[in-house]
Order: C-alpha cells, then sequence, then structure tokens
C-alpha cells in the first residue's frame, strides 16, 4: 500500500451547500483519510491520503461536489504524509 498526501482548493460556490459535510461522507466511504475547511475567500482546503487510486476517484468527486455546489475550479497538488487517522471536518 503506497499511500500519497495531495492538497485540494475548490473554487466556486462551495460554502453553504453541505459541501465539508458530505465530502467527510464521501471520504470516509472510500478511506481517504485528512482534513476539510472552510477558507475566508470562499473557497473548500482539503488535505487527503490514501491510494492513488482512491485520491483520483475522490477528486473527481471534488469536481463536482454536492448537488448544491458549483465547483469552477479544482486545483491539487502533492504533500508530505502526515498519516491521518481520520477525515475531519474543521468549523471556525
Amino acid at each position: 500500500m503506497d499511500k500519497k498526501h495531495i492538497k485540494i482548493l475548490i473554487k466556486g460556490k462551495v460554502q453553504g451547500v453541505t459541501f465539508r459535510e458530505t465530502t467527510k461522507y464521501v471520504a470516509d466511504q472510500s478511506g481517504i483519510k485528512g482534513l476539510i475547511r472552510n477558507e475566508k475567500d470562499g473557497s473548500v482546503y482539503i488535505e487527503a491520503e490514501g491510494e492513488q487510486w482512491l485520491l483520483d476517484s475522490f477528486l473527481e468527486w471534488c469536481n463536482d461536489g454536492p448537488d448544491r455546489a458549483k465547483v469552477e475550479s479544482c486545483d491539487f497538488e502533492a504533500g508530505e504524509l502526515k498519516n491521518f487517522q481520520d477525515f475531519v471536518v474543521i468549523k471556525k
């Protein structure tokens, strides 16, 4: 098992549309570990860890998001493995 870490920034209508809660459900169902939080500029930030094929599938989902979301961009980059134990919604 070769785990990878990615940082994802999602822009568009992604706050106030259950994006964080739905993403946690998707992550939990697929075995992705990490965190998600709203940013002050209206975007959503995610750190995700898992096997590459799981991350690919998770990224596909992030490009669409939940029904009420309108994703304009979903950018990601590789990061350093942090060995998250769960997927956590950070509420500020």
